[in-house]
């Protein structure tokens, strides 16, 4: 029986009251049936001090910090509230004298062996033991031993540092990394007096989510190595905006002096990432404030260098390459951009330079038309399922915080989780059935368990998933592209399977780039005008807002970079994107940008493709612009400027209005404002979400996008609907010579983000292969000696290393690592990729 169909029972049994009748410091309140006292307190509008207890993590009593008197019927006594539960007519006193003496005797052993370092300290200003010493603590302390002393400090890994003798014992670091993360590399060690927190010997602190222990240490125990010394709270200044280095969207404070961003902070927002954030997305901050961001407009001096120009030369450069040409123009990426940039280049790109063939994938995702037309789940619907189905890449590594979504609801509320994956991953020790498939056979995988055939080998697990689904009552399917070095082609397959099995399932798009949920949903692919609008469906509609629209669907990334290669394409627009990095295919990725007539790069830093443009516009980047983003659910969040953009680089919706402006066309668009006005006005999902009701307060959760008939005016196009309608795929015989191979993506990779910022990129892996022992035994070959692999397009010599998680046949390599590596040996144009393995 699903857990939810024993929530169902259980709702079927007589109900308890609704509410418990508590008093609180002499005011009567109702609270919650189980809720602790602390927190009913906290509701109820009175603080009770509290160092170990976290609202996101499993009450431990640890500090005794929150000692409070209570009487239940039988007489007061001190009970620490962050243990105690409310109960009917129950009288809580938190400012008695009792309980005061209590907190000052808490504090006083506290403070016995803390070394009082607040000048020095990173958290002095915003320390919860200096707040609670100066309003719930002695004035003076009765010891005058010697405190104890430990080695100042010790860095546990890349990121976070460790300061032993300010450390009081409270367990939050340990909690987090136990029950949030699963990443048991912080624990209690030693014993008595000299218990202490610490890491294991030679296994450094090296989880994702690091960064959080250091925003949740209520002292200055673990701070954050990138914020060390760089500034006092009282310096900083601070918005409310929303991560944009993945698609999860989580939302944090971007915190400044001195114009520069010098630390993230994570707010805790319900539906999404309940005030956890990923380490890259905490600390690549760093890239804002790197030396060689662009500042300043770049055109090709003709000898394979630059030079800097004025905004006037460099956009005439570009009108001239651009409107001279008779052939055609294409624009890749823009998942970097906001929802407003987005909306402004998909409409510069209709209307001014006559193009479809418009992509914000690198040829790595999804279809515009399977992401926009399946039906949409949230985060919290997919927690909150029966059963989620996930075909999708390793979610930690490339979406982490919806990792810590899934993993709670997985331990905490028994979500069953059905993995299908071609090798294990975080979420194979979580997962109630993990099935494993031949990369490029999902589909088959997917068929054989909703139609109740198997092999021998796998039967037993394909029942447990069958029965898993026969009896939920709501599913969800996390839907992504595991693997670059395979086609979309049977996940989107796969997907349509689910569908006509059961039609109340819904799909959580695991796509990994910041804002590309907001680029598709404002046009940047082929066939797609903005509100998720078929091309055929909204021409009418946005002819007459727009103007003359082309009347074919365009190219995709792919499709791009091919008639590139061909000469096909005389103008490519680069927008962020850096497809020689992140286009699976970098012999097509290298042709097409050579191939190209005309390549203009709309960036941030200088890439590998950008160096092959003739001009380069120096963009905002994020914290330097206000606008919107969308996450993965479709939740539109409001992202805020905090410093300046190095020298005049400008946002990507002002350099679309003043290009289309020297082409003749005026977009309509003179602030960020009126593009989203435009935007929230024409399309059909946004209607509704106007600039007011994104910036009340009741919307700082944000809000998602979805059509509403109600809302528009009734010509309004509909957004599109995914129609099931695809064959399987062909995938063609396994080579008894060759491996599968399988490429993922790592947190750590090669990308801007990383390479920028000082303390992250040394964290990428680098490039290794990872065979099953059996398979590296077979080669004759030892774990880490090297290998030559080959494939139809490079031959590489590359390290190997031993991974039972890794099946036998398949090879698995992490894509865009430094230097040499999966990029190189894929061909797009084939569903998989085998390679051949061998001594060098």
């Amino acid at each position: 029986m699903s857990s939810r169909a024993q929530d169902d029972l259980t709702a079927s049994e007589p109900e308890g009251p609704a509410t418990v009748a508590v008093t609180i410091d002499g005011r009567s309140f109702d609270a919650h049936p189980g809720e602790l006292v602390i927190a009913a307190a906290e509701r109820a509008g009175v603080y009770i001090p509290r160092f170990c207890w976290h609202p996101r993590m499993s009450p431990v009593g640890m500090c005794r910090m929150c000692l409070v008197e209570v009487d239940t019927g039988r007489g007061p006594t001190l009970q620490p509230s962050c243990m105690l539960a409310v109960a009917e007519n129950m009288v809580v006193e938190t400012a008695s004298e009792v309980a005061r003496q209590a907190q000052d005797g808490v504090l006083e052993l506290l403070l016995v062996n803390h070394p009082l370092d607040c000048p020095v300290c990173d958290k002095g200003g915003e320390c919860p033991l200096q707040d609670q010493t100066v309003a719930f603590g002695p004035g003076e302390s009765r010891m005058v031993e010697e405190r104890r002393h430990y080695e100042k400090p010790i860095a546990i890994s890349e990121l976070v540092t460790l300061d032993r003798e300010r450390c009081i014992l409270c367990d939050r670091c340990t909690r987090f990394a136990d029950e949030v993360a699963g990443d048991r590399l912080i624990s209690f060690v030693d014993r008595g007096n000299a218990t202490q927190v610490n890491t294991f010997p030679d296994d450094p602190f090296a989880s994702y989510f690091s960064g959080n222990t250091v925003q949740i240490c209520p002292v200055g125990a673990l701070t954050a190595t990138p914020y060390r010394f760089k500034a006092r709270p009282w310096d900083l200044e601070q918005v409310e905006s929303t991560c944009t280095t993945c698609s999860v969207g989580c939302r944090m404070a971007v915190q400044s002096s001195g114009n520069q961003v010098v630390r993230h902070l994570g707010l805790d927002v319900d539906p999404v990432n309940w005030g956890w954030l990923c380490d890259k997305g905490r600390f690549a901050f760093e890239a804002l404030n790197d030396d060689e961001r662009l500042g300043a407009p770049l055109v090709a001096d003709g000898a394979g260098g630059f030079v800097e120009s004025t905004w006037s030369g460099a956009l005439q450069r570009v009108v001239d390459g651009l409107g001279a040409d008779d052939g055609s123009v294409a624009v890749l990426g823009g998942a970097r951009l906001t929802n407003e940039g987005a909306y402004a280049w998909s409409k510069l790109a209709r209307v001014v330079l006559g193009t479809d063939s418009v992509d914000a994938q690198l040829g790595d995702g999804l279809p515009a038309d399977v992401v926009l037309g399946l039906p949409r789940a949230t985060i919290d619907e997919a927690c909150g399922a029966d059963v989620v189905v996930v075909i999708a890449p390793d979610l930690k590594e490339e979406l982490p915080v919806l990792h810590l979504r899934i993993r709670d609801a997985v331990t905490k509320h028994g979500l069953a989780v059905i993995e299908l994956s071609s090798t294990d991953t975080s979420l194979t020790e979580l997962a109630a059935v993990s099935l494993r498939h031949r990369p490029g056979e999902v589909a088959a995988t997917v068929a054989r368990l909703l139609d109740g055939t198997a092999g021998d080998a796998e039967a037993p697990a394909l029942a447990r998933a069958r029965q898993l689904l026969d009896d939920a009552t709501s599913v969800v399917c996390i839907l992504g592209r595991a693997s670059v070095a395979e086609s979309a082609d049977s996940v989107v397959h796969a997907a349509d399977l689910l569908l006509a099995s059961r039609p109340e399932v819904r799909f959580l798009p695991a796509l990994r780039r910041g804002n590309v949920a907001g680029a598709l949903d404002a046009g940047l692919a082929p066939g797609v005008l903005p509100g998720r609008v078929a091309l055929a469906a909204g021409r009418d509609w946005y002819t007459r807002a727009w103007g003359e629209l082309p009347s074919v669907p365009g190219l995709d990334a792919a499709g791009i970079l091919a008639a590139a290669a061909e000469g096909r394409i005389q103008g490519l627009v680069l927008l962020g994107a850096d497809p020689l990095a992140d286009f699976p295919d970098r012999d097509l990725a290298r042709r097409g940008v050579e191939g190209a007539g005309f390549v203009v790069a709309v960036d941030c830093f200088l890439t590998d493709s950008s160096r092959q443009a003739d001009v380069i516009l120096p963009a905002a980047a994020f914290a330097e612009q206000d606008g919107t983003t969308t996450n993965l659910e479709g939740r539109v969040s409001l992202v805020r400027q905090k410093v300046t953009a190095p020298g005049t680089a400008r946002p990507d919706w002002s350099i679309a209005v003043e290009l289309a402006d020297r082409l003749g066309v005026d977009l309509g668009f003179d602030s960020v404002e009126s593009v989203w006005a435009e935007l929230e006005r024409l399309s059909p999902v946004h209607a509704g979400i106007t600039a007011a009701r994104l910036g009340a307060i009741e919307a700082l959760d944000g809000i998602v996008a979805r059509f509403d008939p109600a809302a528009g005016t009734t010509d309004r196009p509909r957004p599109m609907v995914r129609a099931a309608a695809t064959t399987a795929p062909t995938v063609p015989p396994v080579d008894a010579y060759a491996l599968r191979l399988v490429s993922g993506r790592q947190l750590y990779d090669a990308g801007v983000a990383v390479a920028h910022s000082p303390h992250l990129r040394g964290l990428a892996t680098g490039t290794t292969l990872r065979l099953h022992p059996h398979d590296l035994d077979g080669l004759g070959v030892a774990p880490g000696a090297e290998v030559r692999v080959t494939s139809r397009r490079a031959s590489l010599v590359l390290v190997a290393d031993a991974d039972p998680g890794v099946p036998r046949g398949v090879a698995a390599l992490s894509f865009n690592q430094p230097g040499p590596g999966a990029a190189d040996l894929l061909d797009v144009s084939s569903p998989v990729t085998d390679v051949l393995v061998e001594n060098p």
